[in-house]
């Protein structure tokens, strides 16, 4: 048998203008896609780690709470006020239910009142007077105990207050990504 005779080789033509303009075209829309992608996984992951705001924050111990009689306690970082009352205890969200400020407590006249307009609320956070449309809101709270695990006492769903188990080394936690709404007054 006879050996076929190479072929010889044909040139390639040199890429025009329009190919190479439709090549850069696909080329960036791909990284472009690729970065889309990219940024829809990150965003879509949670981003809230324990003791974090919109996350689950350990407050202390029961033992740690403010006396009914005290003033609440401020967690800045997490943006809650924790206040004891007779009836139990309330994580209250700092921000007032008017326009988004943040209210302070007023130890000389036991409320909160919002430095912007004015409104007033009591130590469990109910409306006193002002503008704001309704109470304020709430983060739901529970008391674990450290030894098992088990949940104590935990925040009523209609927002109530958590009623302070009589274990001292109980652990309190605030969850700071559940927020109940204050009531509508009037």
């Amino acid at each position: 048998m006879a050996k076929p005779e190479p072929q010889p080789t044909e040139l390639k033509k040199p890429v025009n203008r329009r190919e190479f303009l439709t090549f850069a075209w696909l080329v960036s829309l791909g990284f472009l896609s690729v970065n889309v992608a990219g940024m829809t996984y990150l965003f879509s992951m949670p981003r809230f780690k324990e003791g974090e705001f919109g996350g689950v924050v350990t407050v202390g111990k029961v033992s740690e709470v403010p006396g009914v009689d005290a003033g609440p306690g401020n967690f800045p970082k997490v943006k809650f006020w924790l206040s004891n009352t007779e009836d139990g205890a309330f994580a209250l969200y700092k921000v007032c239910t008017h326009l988004g400020c943040l209210f302070n407590w007023k130890d000389q006249e036991f409320k909160f009142v919002c430095p912007c307009h004015g409104s007033q609320f009591q130590k469990n956070g109910d409306y006193i007077q002002g503008p704001a449309p309704r109470s304020l809101d709430r983060f739901v709270m529970q008391a674990v105990d450290p030894a098992t695990g088990d949940v104590l006492a935990q925040t009523p769903d209609d927002g109530g207050p958590m009623p302070l188990p009589d274990n001292p080394e109980a652990i309190i936690q605030v969850n700071t990504g559940s927020r109940i709404t204050g009531k509508a007054h009037g």
